[in-house]
């Protein structure tokens, strides 16, 4: 591992812990040359790649999962734990699922089933950049449907 401090390649591993979900590995580090310490998260990579609605495919980041969710709470009383622990739901929905690809759309889908139990406001933000909504009636009956339920 890189110190971020000196950047020389010659660092070690001082302590190791799992995170409190037993999802991600905290090692504490130490720089051999400049002995500066510093902390690494490791998580288990997800080898999955996400196809686009225009085709194009990237591979799956949680980090844009997260983003898309934090645009969608913007002033909206939801912790950033709770953020996290929806995209980390999502992630895991799609390693049970054991697939290569996935579609954007399948991804859209299970954000918005956690968002819609979890706050009204956020899941109708979120659907009208997902769904792309052009006009006022797409957003009238999105809400209609939220209160319905």
């Amino acid at each position: 591992m890189r110190c971020p401090f000196c950047g020389n390649l010659e660092t070690r591993v001082i302590d190791s812990r799992y995170t409190e979900d037993m999802k991600v590995i905290r090692r504490r580090r130490e720089c051999d040359r400049c002995s500066r310490r510093f902390t690494t998260y490791e998580r288990a990579e997800l080898s999955t790649l996400v196809v686009k609605k225009d085709g194009r495919r990237e591979e799956f980041k949680i980090e844009k999962i997260i983003e898309g969710i934090k645009k969608a709470t913007q002033k909206r009383p939801i912790s950033l734990k709770e953020i996290e622990r929806i995209a980390e739901e999502v992630e895991q929905s799609i390693r049970e699922k054991g697939v290569k690809e996935i579609s954007s759309e399948e991804i859209g889908k299970e954000v918005m089933r956690h968002l819609k139990s979890l706050d009204a406001v956020a899941y109708i933000r979120f659907a009208s950049v997902y769904m792309r909504f052009n006009n006022p009636e797409e957003f009238k009956r999105i809400i209609e449907e939220v209160e319905k339920n």
